[in-house]
């Protein structure tokens, strides 16, 4: 999840040579895995065979750095994206409940039992997935909020191609528990969930599933962490003075500065509390901040205020501002007054509190927030790299 700058993300020993030089294809193919899922063959030929025909440099790089398996099927390839640290915003985006995890996960499990192109109904994937959901409470496919979740579960499964549609909406059975859809399974549908070494039931916690990752991966294993987080987040923060992984990235600052420029398109920045990548020219499937959401153009304008108040809002030793949730309503308050003829409608509309909670909202999926219990907001580092305000000849009113 890298930022954009102003953010702060013979001819056979000719191709022998080719497919060991991290060249300017190697660069792309890279950029392809670490931004997709899976790229398959029937969708994406092109980069298929790109990734192919760079397979052996990717392969030994990413293992070396990131220590990652490749996977190279011969309808997809797909890289192992496992994070350092799982973090809230890494789930499947339109899911909202746990309710749809476990769905989603049953119905995987159903179509493990599914051959290439066999077809079913929506009614026995329904049928399959209630009895063996796992949670305390039974599935009740006359209830609208079960529906909903079984709708957004199975969207998701076309979505990732595991699963087509012949005939019928699924979008219908919110308002029908009756209503059929003809599916067909892909060939993708037996490749989605990860292998494991060991017998999946034997795992007792989500933990002891990244432990057994670590376990594979003892050799050099802080660079591959600094590796994983400063690829698969927004960035990292400094917890404290002894942090390892911080510690990790200043000590081999220009080292790791010049591998990423030499294998991608990103550019590593350091801060006394953070780091983080940014890109000069993004590619359409980046997820970039700030995008073009009404709540970034807000937050872009609350760093500000903060960057103006630094002697109010003092930052802690590890560079975090703390928030009372008034205080943070005082600060939109400000704002509004101000700027708020120039926001979005959405914003203009709503409540000084309904706007805190989308901010925070926002902030958290981009590891610039923290709250707790104590309903305090931690704002962080990654916050205040970047700031926006309205031109100078802007004036109240008149945007």
């Amino acid at each position: 999840m890298p930022f954009l700058n102003f953010w702060k993300r013979g001819e056979g020993s000719v191709k022998a040579d080719q497919a060991l030089e991290f060249d300017e294809k190697a660069v792309q193919g890279m950029d392809l895995l670490f931004n997709t899922y899976w790229i398959l063959r029937s969708k994406n030929p092109e980069w298929y065979q790109l990734i192919r025909e760079r397979e052996k440099v990717l392969r030994r790089y990413i293992s070396e750095k990131f220590g990652l398996r490749l996977i190279v099927h011969q309808h997809f390839i797909k890289l192992e994206k496992i994070p350092a640290e799982p973090e809230r915003w890494m789930g499947i985006t339109h899911f909202q409940e746990p309710m749809e995890y476990a769905i989603f996960c049953c119905a995987l499990s159903f179509l493990e039992g599914k051959s290439v192109d066999e077809q079913f109904l929506l009614s026995e994937l329904c049928q399959d997935i209630k009895e063996s959901y796992p949670g305390e409470l039974e599935l009740d496919w006359t209830l609208f909020t079960h529906r909903k979740s079984l709708i957004r579960a199975v969207q998701a499964l076309m979505e990732f191609d595991l699963i087509r549609t012949i005939d019928g909406d699924i979008g219908r059975f919110d308002h029908n528990e009756d209503q059929e859809v003809l599916y067909e399974a892909t060939v993708y549908s037996r490749y989605f969930m990860r292998t494991y070494p060991e017998d999946f039931f034997g795992y007792h916690h989500w933990t002891e599933l990244l432990k057994e990752d670590w376990k594979l991966n003892q050799e050099d294993e802080r660079r591959k962490r600094v590796y994983r987080k400063l690829f698969f987040s927004p960035g990292l923060h400094r917890v404290d003075q002894q942090d390892p992984d911080f510690l990790y990235i200043r000590n081999f600052r220009n080292r790791l500065s010049e591998d990423i420029e030499n294998h991608s398109e990103y550019k590593l920045h350091v801060f006394k509390n953070s780091a983080f990548l940014s890109i000069a020219e993004p590619r359409q499937y980046h997820q970039l901040y700030p995008d073009s959401k009404a709540s970034s153009d807000v937050l872009l304008q609350f760093s500000q205020y903060l960057h103006n108040n630094l002697d109010y809002y003092v930052p802690k030793e590890n560079g975090e501002i703390v928030l009372t949730e008034g205080e943070f309503d005082g600060i939109i308050d400000s704002m509004r007054a101000q700027f708020e003829s120039g926001w979005a409608k959405y914003f203009r509309d709503k409540t000084t509190s309904s706007i805190r909670l989308d901010l925070v909202q926002a902030m958290k999926e981009w590891m610039m927030a923290e709250t707790d219990d104590s309903s305090l907001i931690r704002i962080k580092p990654l916050l205040g790299v970047v700031a926006g305000a309205f031109p100078e000849d802007y004036e109240g009113g008149k945007p």
